[in-house]
């Protein structure tokens, strides 16, 4: 029997790019969204939905594994609040959903330089994201934390990100060492990095920067 893989956030650059590689690896993949995504392959089954309606999705699908690549900025998103509704709410309640429905692992993307003490909300909110996700005590968490993302195409525009990426060849030459980890991303290897720990059963709290997301992307 195929193991069940439930993506939130699909819509999403990595999460495109995650369902493309689990579905090539011979997994059921579903999509919880509160919006179509623009995936359309058979495999992959879409459950288009109001997030209020996604326990009775999850606990109807009960996959061996939730994956969450919700995110957006708080540009796009309006405010700090609004942001914080899907970067942490959201996400949250897709795990608490996900462990009621007796899912025991859980991956989730965040951000490098997630720390409780940032002077960025942007980094607090990931921070405090990741923080709730292991008080709910999964048998395997895993965080990724990648930097700025590069390659592929969003379906929204992020012009400080877009900006980001002109810099990246040249700001990467500068990244090694201890900064390594602050170099960017592409995001199929974020993608691949996913799709390979899917069927990872090992217990206990991982966190992937960019060296462990390239040895997992391979």
């Amino acid at each position: 029997m195929k193991r069940k893989i439930l993506i939130a956030g699909g819509s999403g650059l990595v999460g495109r790019q995650t369902a493309d590689f689990l579905v090539g690896s011979g997994y059921e993949v579903h999509l919880v969204s509160r919006r179509p995504s623009a995936l359309s392959m058979p495999a992959i089954k879409e459950h288009v939905a109001l997030s209020d309606d996604w326990p009775e999705i999850v606990a109807r699908i009960k996959p061996d594994c939730s994956i969450s690549c919700l995110g957006t900025t708080i540009r796009k998103a309006g405010s700090q609040d609004a942001f914080k509704a899907i970067d942490h709410d959201l996400v949250l309640a897709l795990a608490q959903v996900s462990q009621e429905a007796g899912v025991q692992h859980f991956i989730t993307v965040s951000s490098v330089g997630a720390m409780p003490a940032s002077g960025s909300f942007y980094l607090r909110t990931k921070a405090e994201m990741e923080q709730g996700l292991r008080n709910i005590s999964f048998q395997r968490l895993d965080i990724m934390r990648p930097s700025l993302l590069t390659g592929g195409q969003r379906d929204d525009h992020r012009p400080g990100e877009a900006f980001g990426i002109l810099l990246a060849p040249i700001a990467d030459l500068l990244m090694f060492g201890p900064m390594k980890k602050y170099a960017s991303t592409p995001s199929d290897k974020v993608a691949k990095a996913i799709a390979a720990l899917a069927n990872r059963h090992e217990g206990g709290v991982f966190i992937h920067e960019n060296d462990s997301i390239n040895a997992l992307a391979g």
